[in-house]
């Protein structure tokens, strides 16, 4: 054959090229360009830099890899079926993008051990980079000893054009550089094309130069195509760099080889077709029929797997040295990478009786915060620049900074998108680590598409939101998030909780830490203004989502529904509803509610019972489904205002007359 004239790695990185070109090419649909320019620089990394184990995907120490340009992710599957993963089979391979496989069409952390998060939306990935090698960074301050190091891992990247025109690329590699995070290593693949074509036609910015102002170390391969000694020398050159990340910009050939797509936004996002393929095989020398690999690439590819063995076994007995000379940090770092939650830790969150003291349910969350930080040395987070109107700072402990990595108050700067994409690579590393991040509820649409991700990706974040009605008062209708919890509702697999009081506050953050070590991630709003501690609260029923905070004998009359600091509100009008059989639910969570048994939702909400009010300071949207069609909706299905809370509250009708009489109408 042809290809028995070229050279072992050219063998190598053809067999990359063509695996990801014939996937595409029998599945009709995929992204081959950025696979065949970029296949160079995965193989010299994959086989001479990246430790790691293909048959244990979960190996604790090994380097983590994130093809943030997640679109050509046939060039991961590709190196995943070359070195021995299991769950990449050349059968998976051939069923790319099919109902069902281990190979969709971008990379997904929940449906392939050896992926590490999922990417696909640009920018998302080098941000989860930032927060892999932030949780590389913690741990290794936290356990590592002068004479035994257990925690010393890399996190790579390969990103593309269309990650450094997103914008949360520079939020997350500004913050990294700012912290020195020096094992961060991201590959520039810089081929000049986008969807539209020649990048010329929108981006012609000096990226190098933008990330040297971040503080980054930055390397230039200029033939990114054949000069695998000049890449290899830049990673090790990066690898030397421990004080600052490294940006290698690796120039590179999309769709390389490929006579007549190559350099066009034709090969960006679409099959090359049977005539191309056929010239491209012809143009590189390729005489092998369609996902076959030659011996010679395959055995050198597969050495992975024997490395990977040693190194972990070498680990292992680090591992167990360290036990044995350390015993009470190695016992923590085996719970905290167990994910197991130390007996009894819900001892520490507090409850509160009706004559304690008003406070914001963000003043609770505060104290919830410091109470579980005594407990879970895991819980580490911030805030996007809002710490002393969030209320985040854990007082037992300093500031995460360059050379402070111990430490786990993050502060992210006033970079809301990236802080969620940071905390979900700092909750998918695998050490057990419980990442929060906080801001106004308004600011979660600057940070929504990490917030589904995390759910998507199964990542345990905490989103701590505070500021969460028209009552936060003055700053008006720009920070008035009237319709943001119900947008939040709509993403599956995330579960949202708006407690009323202090009890409920503490109920909340159970169910987060709870979720957080089952792969889950929460999100609570918290309000501005004081809440009165309500007699009837529980944590317990927060974990139900819903539950009576007050009830009658009997069956009621009418159910009045709130959440957060409408709750109290509904308390007050079912006090002056003497002589009537009323209940009052508190509905910290739909999600929650929704996931008991038909039973438990039948004792709550009775189906007799139509005359029902909800309230709720946000969009009517979905409340239908509560109060049923003969009851009332109370909400907001408008912007705020600009006044003192106090105000709007009441001009927007949540009163205790506006509510009694409604109810007093319903009760005729």
């Amino acid at each position: 054959m042809i290809a028995a004239t070229q050279s072992l790695e050219e063998l190598c990185v053809n067999s990359i090229r063509f695996l990801a070109v014939d996937a595409v090419e029998k599945s009709k649909s995929g992204h081959p360009g950025l696979p065949m320019g970029a296949a160079p620089m995965a193989f010299v990394l994959w086989d001479q830099f990246m430790r790691h184990n293909p048959k244990n995907p979960y190996w604790y120490n090994r380097d983590r890899f994130v093809l943030s340009a997640g679109h050509g992710c046939m060039l991961q599957y590709a190196l995943m079926y070359l070195t021995g993963y299991e769950s990449v089979t050349i059968d998976e391979i051939k069923n790319f993008r099919q109902w069902g496989s281990r190979t969709p069409g971008h990379p997904e952390n929940f449906e392939t051990p050896g992926i590490e998060v999922t990417t696909g939306p640009l920018g998302q990935g080098i941000a989860n980079g930032v927060g892999l090698a932030m949780a590389e960074a913690h741990m290794a301050a936290k356990f590592n000893k002068p004479d035994l190091t257990l925690v010393d891992h890399y996190t790579y990247v390969i990103l593309g054009d269309g990650c450094n025109m997103e914008g949360i690329s520079g939020e997350a590699c500004s913050l990294a550089g700012h912290l020195g995070l020096g094992k961060l290593i991201a590959l520039y693949d810089d081929n000049h094309i986008s969807i539209d074509g020649s990048t010329e036609v929108a981006f012609t910015e000096d990226v190098s130069k933008r990330f040297e102002a971040y503080g980054w170390h930055v390397l230039h391969v200029e033939d990114g195509n054949t000069d695998l000694a000049a890449i290899a020398a830049a990673i090790q050159e990066a690898k030397s760099v421990t004080d600052r990340p490294t940006m290698i910009k690796v120039t590179t050939t999309i769709g390389y080889g490929s006579p007549n797509k190559q350099n066009t936004g034709g090969v960006h996002g679409a099959p090359l077709g049977a005539d191309e393929n056929k010239l491209t095989r012809d143009n590189l020398g390729w005489g092998f029929e369609p996902f076959v690999i030659p011996d010679d690439a395959m055995a050198q590819m597969r050495k992975a797997i024997e490395r990977g063995a040693s190194s972990e076994a070498e680990w292992d007995k680090t591992l167990a040295q360290y036990k044995t000379k350390y015993a009470e940090e190695g016992a923590l770092f085996e719970r905290m990478r167990s994910g197991k939650l130390p007996e009894g830790w819900e001892k520490c969150l507090p409850t509160y009786k009706p004559e304690d003291k008003a406070l914001a349910s963000r003043k609770h969350s505060e104290i919830c915060l410091n109470k579980i930080s005594e407990v879970l040395p895991e819980l580490i987070g911030g805030s996007a620049d809002l710490t002393h109107s969030n209320l985040t700072e854990l007082d037992c402990s300093g500031e995460f900074q360059k050379g402070q990595y111990e430490n786990r108050n993050i502060h992210f700067g006033v970079r809301e998108h990236a802080m969620g994409a940071i905390c979900n690579g700092i909750a998918l590393h695998g050490s057990g680590l419980i990442p929060y991040g906080a801001t106004f509820l308004i600011f979660t649409d600057y940070m929504r598409n990490p917030i589904r991700l995390s759910a998507l990706s199964r990542a345990g974040s905490v989103w701590v939101m505070t500021h969460d009605s028209v009552a936060l008062g003055e700053d008006g209708p720009t920070h008035q998030p009237v319709e943001i919890i119900a947008s939040l509702r709509a993403i599956p697999q995330l579960t949202v909780l708006r407690p009323a009081d202090g009890t409920e506050t503490s109920g909340s953050y159970k169910v987060a830490i709870e979720n957080s070590k089952n792969n889950r991630p929460t999100l609570m709003a918290f309000s501005r203004q004081n809440l009165p501690n309500l007699a009837g609260s529980s944590m317990a029923g927060v974990a139900k989502g819903a539950y009576p905070v007050i009830d009658c004998d009997g069956t009621p009359e009418l159910i009045l529904i709130g959440t957060g600091s409408e709750v109290g509100l509904c308390v007050q009008v079912a006090e002056k509803l003497e002589g009537r059989k009323v209940r009052v639910v508190s509905m910290p969570s739909w999600e929650l509610f929704e996931a008991q048994d038909a039973a438990y939702k039948e004792s709550v909400l009775p189906k007799a019972v139509t005359k029902r009010i909800t309230v709720e300071a946000g969009i009517s949207m979905g409340w239908c489904k509560y109060a049923g069609a003969e009851g009332e909706i109370v909400a907001i299905d408008s912007f705020g205002a600009s006044a003192p809370g106090g105000v709007c509250m009441e001009k927007f009708g949540f009163t205790v007359d506006n509510v009694l009489a409604k109810a007093k109408a319903l009760l005729g």
